[in-house]
């Protein structure tokens, strides 16, 4: 399988890329991102979802596990920091998942199984700065990317 890999400097370079990325996803799409805490996946999903066209200022669901958007398709963002497989399993993300719209998933690692289209985003810290993060891309998203 092939890879992207890139590197952000900043906070803000991550948020770009997240952009960048929103002008590739289609509907029926699902983003996987993982990463350990604080390494940018809010950052990344905030610049996905203001790249399809969200108004409206993006915060993470840790705690409510999952905010609707609307663009031109729905988008869901759901956060799995807090659960474990028995509250993933709870959550249905089957019956989250849309085929006319989107889902981006925080801490995807928590779910064993994703429905739908899945592109992988992982998300590292670097060992030479720390506002720089190591972006690897993989799956349909990928494609369109290149």
């Amino acid at each position: 399988m092939r890879l992207i890999k890139l590197e952000t400097r900043s906070p803000a370079e991550t948020h770009k890329l997240g952009k960048r990325i929103a002008r590739r996803i289609q509907a029926g799409d699902v983003l996987a991102l993982k990463g350990e805490l604080g390494s940018g996946k809010t950052t990344m999903i905030q610049g996905i979802i203001e790249g399809l066209g969200v108004g409206e200022k993006v915060q993470s669901p840790s705690f409510v596990l999952v905010r609707s958007y609307q663009a031109d398709f729905e988008i869901k963002h759901v956060d799995l920091y807090r659960l474990d497989q028995a509250g993933v399993d709870g959550l249905h993300l089957e019956e989250i998942y849309n085929e006319d719209g989107v889902m981006l998933v925080e801490w995807s690692e928590h779910a064993g199984w994703l429905p739908g289209r899945v592109s992988c985003i992982q998300i590292g810290f670097c060992s030479n700065n720390p506002l720089h993060r190591r972006i690897t891309i993989s799956g349909p998203i990928q494609k369109r990317l290149e």
